[in-house]
């Protein structure tokens, strides 16, 4: 459950905030003059966001890599050869699928 509070309101309940947040009970978004300024989350949930950015920059290096591989191949040409690849493939599916369906 996520709570969105007044920051006054979070200074006042710290301690009962943090067993809150400790106990996975809930995430706290706070407010300044009614703007989301920062959160307060669990450390064991502040450990799973953490790892899921880093798998999202390791996947996006990989992209970055593909990408860097491909930069000086034309765009038209990039295309063509993907449907080309893309025929391919569904051909070898609908292949299989007969196959099976026998």
């Amino acid at each position: 459950m996520t709570q969105v509070m007044k920051a006054s309101v979070v200074r006042q309940q710290w301690s009962q905030l943090l067993n809150q947040v400790f106990t996975d009970q809930t995430r706290i978004v706070v407010e300044k003059s009614g703007i989301p300024v920062a959160a307060v989350i669990s450390a064991k949930e502040l450990e799973r966001l953490t790892r899921i950015d880093e798998q999202r920059q390791a996947r996006f290096k990989v992209l970055d890599e593909i990408r860097g591989a491909f930069e000086n191949i034309p765009v038209k040409e990039l295309e063509k050869e993907v449907n080309k690849a893309l025929a391919q493939v569904r051909a070898e599916n609908r292949a299989k699928r007969a196959l099976n369906k026998k």
